[in-house]
């Protein structure tokens, strides 16, 4: 069983009279700069000079510093910048100011397991990654609660690696729900994995192919994007809520008994073959790769399939159902 951290077994203590600088101010930067400050802590932010974020941290009281000034300053450093920018602002801005000492705390472990950075032997680096948006993070915190967030230790030169680590998921408000121990390779490999398989490759490919299958079979395309795609979420939502049985048991008897019967004709061995297959993508290195370099090239394999989904029947359709669902101003 995974080791769950809680609030009343971490304590703050590694951080005080510490200096915590944030390097971004996107949608987790905002929230766990505003979370670790809440908590009793001294943040400063890392930003480009002259960008929106600057103002915005401004506005919300920070002091902001160029991010190279930042990192000068901090005893414990948060790169919580997209991951495609990270290792050239590691390398121009980040490396040569961190501090022999320093803790550096990433929120998915991608370029470090992948070699993408590497950090110094002085330096503790640790990772605490929030399982919900920044958004929640911030929202949760406020209402007394917490979203439960991944810890991992890559780099432990001060002996203190684990501590400081979980001293920021409960400065974040993490540790209220719980914070998970687990690797730098396990949270890269299994969020990858489950973004490509599930979360967004299948997820979304699966709605498709149902889409594209009631519209063949000659049904009316509103009807199948309802079918499909609008009460997808109601199920999830379920399932969110009260696990796979749970929803099971808040559907009819004919959804359960087609559901159980029919799902894994449908989703069978044959899926869980090639789910295998590309787990073993991520877990040698080498979709990692691939990204890198499409990434490199511009992303013209990226922007061709964005270009492709946006003209999928599904979009256009749903954009007039959403319209029937939320009014004139709801979705895109």
């Amino acid at each position: 069983m995974a080791r769950i951290f809680r609030d009343e077994e971490v304590t703050l203590e590694p951080l005080k009279d510490k200096t915590i600088a944030v390097l971004g101010f996107g949608i987790q930067g905002r929230a766990q700069s505003l979370n670790l400050r809440d908590s009793g802590l001294r943040v400063i932010l890392g930003l480009r000079k002259g960008g929106k974020s600057w103002e915005e941290a401004s506005r919300e009281g920070f002091e902001v510093f160029e991010i190279g000034e930042a990192v000068r300053r901090a005893d414990v450093v948060m790169v919580l910048l997209p991951d495609m920018a990270q290792p050239e602002v590691w390398e121009r801005d980040i490396a040569p100011h961190l501090r022999a000492g320093a803790v550096v705390d990433f929120a998915h472990g991608f370029n470090v397991h992948f070699g993408l950075i590497r950090p110094p032997p002085t330096v503790d680096v640790v990772m605490v990654a929030p399982k919900g948006p920044g958004r929640a993070v911030r929202d949760m915190y406020v209402s007394g609660r917490g979203v439960p967030a991944l810890v991992a230790v890559h780099q432990d030169a001060s002996g203190r690696a684990l501590e400081h680590a979980l001293a920021i998921a409960k400065g974040i408000g993490a540790t209220r729900a719980g914070a998970i121990l687990t690797t730098f390779a396990e949270e890269t490999e299994t969020d990858l994995i489950g973004e490509q398989t599930v979360l967004v490759g299948g997820l979304m490919e699966l709605i498709k192919k149902g889409f594209e299958t009631l519209v063949e079979l000659g049904y009316q395309p509103e009807v199948a994007y309802f079918e499909v795609l609008h009460e997808a979420k109601l199920i999830m939502d379920l399932i969110w809520e009260r696990g796979i049985v749970g929803m099971l048991e808040g559907v009819s008897d004919t959804a359960k008994y087609g559901g159980l019967t029919v799902g894994p004709k449908v989703i069978g061995e044959d899926v869980r073959r090639r789910m295998v297959e590309a787990a073993l993508r991520v877990r040698s290195g080498e979709f990692a790769k691939e990204w890198v370099e499409e990434y490199r090239r511009g992303a013209p394999t990226l922007k061709r399939l964005m270009d492709e989904m946006r003209s999928h029947r599904i979009e256009s359709v749903g954009a007039e159902m959403r319209r029937l669902v939320f009014g004139r101003h709801g979705g895109r």
